[in-house]
């Protein structure tokens, strides 16, 4: 009979973001890491004013946050799906979308979806962006 190891998953909550309850900004299974439906919450666990632009900056930046604390870069980011509650509204910015992508993460993207919502669970909250990243071995 062979031994089955047991890997613990690691629940990954960056003490810089909003203190979750009820759920966890992410979970490190192996090398793969979940990371959680982010929205534009803030620190305070308030939903940054500004419209699609900031809230995208907002959301992405929580992201990326999550997966730094796990250990991961944006390069390891393999899937992310984004909800929209207008999604004409996300099209018409999304040159400046788009550049804020490409500062925070560079140019290797990830399979992606975008999904339109009636609404998300702040009711303020215009995205949430969830994704799944694979962290890569590294000889730095």
């Amino acid at each position: 009979m062979t031994e089955t190891k047991v890997h613990e998953n690691l629940t990954i909550n960056p003490e810089s973001m909003a203190k979750p309850s009820g759920y966890a900004h992410g979970m490190l299974a192996g090398k793969t890491v979940y990371l959680g439906g982010q929205t534009a919450l803030d620190k305070n666990m308030q939903i940054v004013p500004g419209g699609i632009v900031e809230q995208f900056k907002q959301v992405f930046s929580n992201i990326l946050t999550t997966l730094e604390e796990a250990g991961g870069h944006p390069e390891d980011l393999v899937s992310v799906t984004i909800y929209l509650t207008d999604v004409d509204d996300y099209m018409a910015n999304g040159r400046e979308i788009g550049r804020l992508w490409r500062d925070m993460a560079g140019t290797k993207y990830p399979a992606m979806a975008g999904v339109g919502v009636s609404r998300l669970w702040q009711k303020e909250a215009l995205i949430e962006i969830q994704g799944v990243a694979v962290i890569q071995d590294r000889n730095d």
